[in-house]
């Protein structure tokens, strides 16, 4: 789906009870709100008649807040999100849709630059190829999201842009159906994307994500070549490290060429050398050294300005390059797999504070800093510095003096 999470404002989520499920007088009122909510939508142009369509019967969706909490990206290793996702059924049937829509995919790569094998894999991810395109309210969800505060005002914006999807006669009210978190369509578009992004990509004058493939295809392209796609260039590879390699150097912000990275001993996953190219691109460790490795190029940061989480992005390049025929993953499999609680990450946080280690708040989740505070314990215990929070490491400072 296309929303952009970051790991912090999950703290509020993970520590703290929810309103929604607050019991007692102090609960805070949600009907109260929604009146508030309604004047300030009546305000900015949303007519009575498109709020009582949307609205009238709205209630708390306690689902929605459960799924919100227990996101996969978060808590699942690499290797099971990616198993779970990258199934043989999923590369067969791609391919199969593929050879079916090709007029049209070709059509929409013509016009905006963006493969017809990427498009299918953002529509393989995020709804198994239109199987399942979510079966919440939009209106419903979203007003549960923003009521809640954890990004209240995020879904606050993105509920008053649903409503201006159904005041320009996109979508009917009741037919606007979607993903907990307000994805809606083959795709999986917010609403604010829908609004900047969608196209009508079959004529007809409306923008249908939802049955329509042209509107879902030319949409899912138009937004990736505005995030910066560029035509002709690859979004990554698997490759092989040196024995030898600086784990500090494996950081999204660390930029080299892929020659310079070969000079470093670096090759393709199968130790064949690297092509000979001058394009920029940084190593990426989803599972820490032991794990896969992956050198990825600008088409991989406009695949994570779909969505922020470096499980799906490497999901999706690999799923493309799956529905062309190239292979598996071939390293890292002997990873440790074993995933951590939010009671281990926890403990680890506050064994890397005791040692002085800046981690932030002890929250059990494993943000930036916390990733940082390892990279310095792994430093100072001679160990390959990755960042990565697994259960090893978790062991090793245990027994640590």
């Amino acid at each position: 789906m296309t929303i952009r999470f970051d790991l912090r404002p999950l703290v509020f989520a993970l520590c703290c009870a929810s309103p929604l499920a607050a019991q007692g007088d102090e609960a805070p009122d949600f009907s109260n709100w929604l009146d508030q909510f309604r004047q300030e939508a009546l305000a900015q142009g949303i007519s009575q008649t498109t709020l009582d369509a949307a609205l009238a019967d709205v209630q708390l969706l306690p689902e929605v807040i459960e799924r919100d909490q227990r996101q996969p990206e978060f808590f699942q290793t690499f290797w099971t999100y990616l198993d779970k996702r990258i199934s043989p059924w999923r590369i067969e049937r791609g391919q199969a849709l593929l050879l079916e829509h090709r007029a049209l995919l070709d059509e929409a790569q013509t016009r905006y630059g963006v493969p017809a094998s990427v498009l299918v894999a953002f529509w393989g991810l995020e709804t198994n190829y239109g199987g399942y395109l979510g079966d919440f309210p939009i209106p419903a969800a979203l007003a549960t999201l923003a009521f809640d505060p954890r990004r209240a005002g995020f879904f606050r914006q993105e509920l008053l842009q649903s409503l201006r999807i159904i005041e320009a006669g996109h979508v009917a009210a009741a037919d606007m159906k979607g993903s907990w978190a307000g994805a809606m369509g083959q795709v999986q578009f917010m609403p604010s994307t829908y609004l900047r992004y969608a196209v009508d990509g079959d004529g007809d004058g409306h923008k249908n994500l939802w049955t329509s493939l042209p509107d879902a295809f030319h949409s899912a392209a138009h937004f990736l070549r505005e995030l910066g796609w560029r035509p002709g260039e690859l979004w990554g590879r698997e490759v092989r490290l040196p024995a030898n390699f600086d784990g500090e150097s494996a950081h999204p912000k660390v930029k080299k060429t892929v020659n310079a990275w070969a000079r470093l001993g670096v090759t393709q996953a199968d130790g064949s050398p690297l092509p000979e190219s001058d394009l920029a691109g940084a190593i990426v460790l989803p599972q820490g050294q032991a794990g896969p490795a992956f050198l990825v190029y600008r088409n991989f940061e406009v695949i994570m300005g779909w969505n922020r989480s470096l499980k799906y992005a490497l999901a999706v390049g690999h799923l493309s390059d799956r529905l062309l025929g190239l292979p598996e993953l071939r390293n890292g499999r002997d990873a440790d797999n074993r995933p951590l609680s939010r009671e281990q990450v926890m403990e680890m946080q506050q064994l890397l504070a005791a040692r002085g280690l800046d981690v932030g708040e002890a929250d059990g989740v494993p943000g930036s800093r916390t990733r940082l505070a390892i990279r310095a314990w792994q430093k100072t215990a001679g160990l390959p510095v990755d960042g990565y929070a697994s259960v090893g490491l978790l062991e090793q400072l245990q027994r640590a003096p």
